[in-house]
């Protein structure tokens, strides 16, 4: 504990309800919830979830957008150590069921919307619907004949809290399991005077990202723990966003670059609307100076970018506002490591690599998940015994410590904040009869950072069309994962294994760019 703050989200919860028991904490639509009614609805479900057989270490799941009952369903499970799983709503029920019968939760919270799908996953146990038509009705209504006062349970920081979706080699998320710890930590031991940094007890957060991915959640802890009230979106729309901003005297928010150009487009905005902005923080892809310059001249408020993965609990290296300025060298780094993280360029061999040599980037710091559940051999890969972990980008660190990166040593590709598998697009594509060979990478795209191209090549005398193969991936993938455009090329290039050369085939779309990552 620092300062008071502790490092369980239980705990941060119920000292959030004794520091500003009045204060609003959550706001959806025209809803106001004050920390103490949140304690007490997360006291709730933490007490329905006990009376459903749920304890510590099970894992409870959640199916559904962005919403105050994410939260109750999350700190609830949090207060008796149970582990929380969110999904992305946006997945398939195919891509869904691999994930379920691969981590096999004991629960699952479904939205409306969402509860057929779920009722249909492998390796659920059980399905409450959140929906008043549904056998469990609303979560209120299901939780509200509970206990609201603090559950009897052992949480220590180190137990896992959290399980968030990551890709895997094969297509089949990982799941990073991250400790009260090592979310809040990082969030709560920064030096005092950086804006980026130093909350002040009347923050106003906006969060416009999906809190299945590591942003919107991680802005949420870190709200939590400074007492600040948070503006839940169901998802990100860009008139809802500005409004939000200007109606509640938003003071911070994170969200990705495509998003960010997405506002800026929007009829009608302009400089001196949003003057209760103190930072923009984005992150998961580069920002570029022009569209850097917008952000400045409309919102005249700092800009840190934030470099993390989930397996680090999320940002561990920030490029702090000081650094944003026109022209500097530094704007093409990623940023310098927090305090308490340490960080370095490794040779394949694990040689540690001087300042200026491009190696993989690794991270240690109490923020390193604990591992990926269920999958030991795959936390054997990503994290060694000193514990390091292992990022999957290239980059070099300049001699005062700061990163940049210059390639995707995965081949990950981020597209509007997603992290998409060309493995798994691959895949779908080859399970078609008439494709032969398929590659799929990401290039450059103004608006979402990059998009996935792919490559598809026919079997002899077959004749696809764009339109074939948009058809074949649509009920496979998730909309997002479909690639924008489409080669039809007679073969791929080869290295002499046979191994397909996705830099060849990325080379031409990146040329003159000084990084692919950011």
């Amino acid at each position: 504990m620092k300062d008071g703050i502790p490092t369980t989200i239980g705990r941060l919860v119920s000292r959030a309800a004794e520091l500003w028991p009045d204060r609003v904490a959550l706001v959806e639509g025209d809803a106001r919830i004050t920390f103490a009614e949140a304690d007490r609805r997360a006291n709730q479900v933490a007490h329905a979830l006990l009376s459903h057989g749920i304890g510590k270490g099970d894992l409870v799941s959640y199916l559904g957008k962005s919403s105050s009952d994410f939260f109750f369903v999350f700190w609830g499970a949090a207060k008796i150590g149970a582990v929380f799983l969110p999904f992305n709503w946006r997945l398939t029920p195919h891509e869904l069921s691999a994930v379920t019968a691969k981590m096999r939760p004991a629960l699952c919270f479904a939205e409306a919307e969402f509860a057929g799908v779920a009722a249909g996953l492998e390796g659920v146990g059980h399905v409450l619907a959140l929906d008043a038509a549904g056998p469990a009705g609303t979560l209120w209504e299901w939780a509200s004949g509970q206990p609201d006062a603090e559950p009897e349970a052992e949480v220590d920081p180190g137990d896992v809290v959290l399980v968030l979706l990551t890709s895997g080699t094969t297509g089949v998320p990982k799941g990073a399991m991250l400790t009260g710890d090592s979310l809040i930590h990082v969030r709560t031991n920064q030096p005092a005077g950086e804006i980026w940094a130093s909350w002040d007890t009347d923050e106003v957060v906006v969060l416009a990202m999906p809190l299945f991915h590591i942003g919107g959640v991680a802005l949420s802890i870190s709200g939590l723990a400074y007492g600040s009230k948070l503006i839940v979106q169901r998802e990100f729309d860009a008139r809802e966003l500005l409004g939000n901003i200007a109606r509640h005297g938003a003071t911070r928010l994170f969200i990705v670059p495509s998003a960010l150009k997405i506002l800026l487009q929007v009829e009608g905005i302009g400089p001196g609307d949003f003057t209760s902005l103190k930072c923009i923080s984005y992150g998961a892809s580069p920002i570029s100076a022009e569209l850097l310059n917008e952000c400045r001249e409309v919102f005249g408020c700092g800009m840190a970018q934030n470099y993390g993965v989930t397996e680090s609990s999320g940002a561990v290296v920030v490029l702090p506002p000081a650094d944003h300025v026109e022209g500097g060298a530094r704007l093409s780094a990623a940023g310098r490591p927090l305090r308490g993280v340490e960080a370095r360029a490794v040779a394949p061999d694990g040689r540690v690599l001087p300042a200026g040599e491009l190696g993989e980037i690794t991270l240690r710091a109490r923020s390193i998940m604990k591992g990926y559940w269920n999958d030991p051999e795959a936390t054997a890969q990503a994290i060694d015994a000193d514990g390091w972990l292992r990022t999957g980008d290239a980059g070099h660190l300049d001699d005062d410590g700061y990163i940049y990166l210059r390639a995707r040593i995965k081949d990950i590709v981020i597209s509007g904040g997603e992290n998409i598998y060309p493995a798994e697009i691959e895949g779908a594509l080859l399970e078609h009869p008439e494709v032969l060979e398929a590659a799929a990478f990401g290039i450059p795209d103004e608006r979402w950072g990059e998009v996935v191209r792919a490559e598809v090549v026919p079997v002899p005398g077959a004749v696809l069309t764009e339109a074939d193969v948009r058809e074949w991936l649509r009920a496979r993938l998730a909309s997002y994962k479909i690639p924008k455009t489409f080669g039809f090329p007679a073969g791929l290039p080869r290295n002499g294994a046979g191994k397909i050369l996705h830099r060849v085939l990325r080379a031409p779309y990146w040329a003159g760019g000084d990084r692919e990552v950011g």
